[in-house]
């Protein structure tokens, strides 16, 4: 286990905030993509409903379930030792009303082990935030572009790209609306905002007006840490993303490792003698013995 001082908390993140350091987060799904990261030094892994679209081959976030999310945060809990580690509540899993949020935030943190939840949505979902708040879970809110919604407001569609989500605070009241939804989220008690597919210059009145870590994805550098999808990160997604970076091009290379595989099995040059296990010559023999008398003796 990480020794009180490594361990990252809530207290923790806050003091980062005030000091100026950069707070680092990434999704994980599995086990030893958790270890890794944990190991990697980050401060905050997020099993996020985006494990829907990345791992689960769904459509959107909105077919991700509390089953889903459980399954995967009980994976990551098993190797998360120093990172905080937090929990997207799904779709409809504190929509609903303020008991059903509590109720799903609580299991979470007791059946799945997370430190924290994060839910999406500003005004329309403030009761049940901070009834989740008073119930002693530590939220994290989300503002911007919020998958889980399919409302009109939330996409563009162009004949070039087809139908795409919306950058929020492109105008002056945008902005404004977008900063004061943060203030009140942060007064109903978040400890952490997410901003997703915000301008950089909106992203950046809402970091310098909040007190609490505001982190960013696709929200520009102004913001007080970062967060991106794994797999967008290692390059396993075949879309190139202006707004996120790959820091690897594993894609190809997994497809390559597969096929040189499935060439060597059908070759029959894998496995070879080395990847075998042997019998000693003399058992070897008795064994040849004991089946040349058995033929005998049928």
């Amino acid at each position: 286990m990480a020794t009180t001082t490594d361990k990252i908390t809530v207290s923790s993140l806050q003091s980062k905030k005030e000091r100026g350091q950069k707070i680092c987060m990434l999704t994980a799904y599995d086990y030893p993509t958790a270890v890794l990261q944990d190991e990697a030094g980050l401060d905050v892994i997020l099993v996020g409903d985006s494990v829907g679209t990345n791992v689960l081959g769904y459509r959107g976030p909105q077919q991700v379930t509390m089953d889903d999310i459980l399954h995967h945060l009980r994976a990551v809990r098993r190797a998360v030792r120093r990172a905080f580690l937090l929990a997207d509540l799904p779709f409809m899993s504190f929509q609903p009303s303020v008991e059903t949020a509590v109720k799903n935030a609580g299991r979470l943190v007791q059946e799945g082990g997370a430190e924290g939840v994060k839910l999406e949505g500003g005004l329309p979902v403030l009761p049940q935030l901070k009834a989740i708040v008073d119930a002693g879970i530590p939220v994290v809110g989300h503002l911007g572009f919020t998958p889980q919604s399919q409302a009109r407001e939330f996409y563009l569609f162009s004949d070039r790209r087809g139908t795409v989500p919306k950058f929020h605070g492109k105008g002056p009241k945008g902005a404004k609306a977008l900063v004061e939804q943060a203030l009140r989220l942060e007064d109903a008690g978040v400890f952490s905002l997410v901003l997703e597919m915000v301008t950089e210059e909106a992203a950046q009145a809402v970091t310098e007006r909040l007190k609490i870590p505001v982190i960013g994805i696709g929200a520009g550098r102004y913001c007080d840490g970062q967060v991106l999808i794994v797999h967008d990160l290692v390059g396993l997604n075949e879309e190139d993303l202006i707004l996120t970076k790959a820091y690897g091009q594993t894609r190809q290379a997994w497809i390559e490792m597969f096929k040189t595989y499935c060439r060597e099995v059908a070759e029959g040059s894998f496995p070879t003698a080395e990847n075998a296990a042997h019998m000693a010559p003399e058992k070897r023999a008795q064994l040849d013995q004991l089946l040349n008398d058995n033929g005998k003796n049928r």
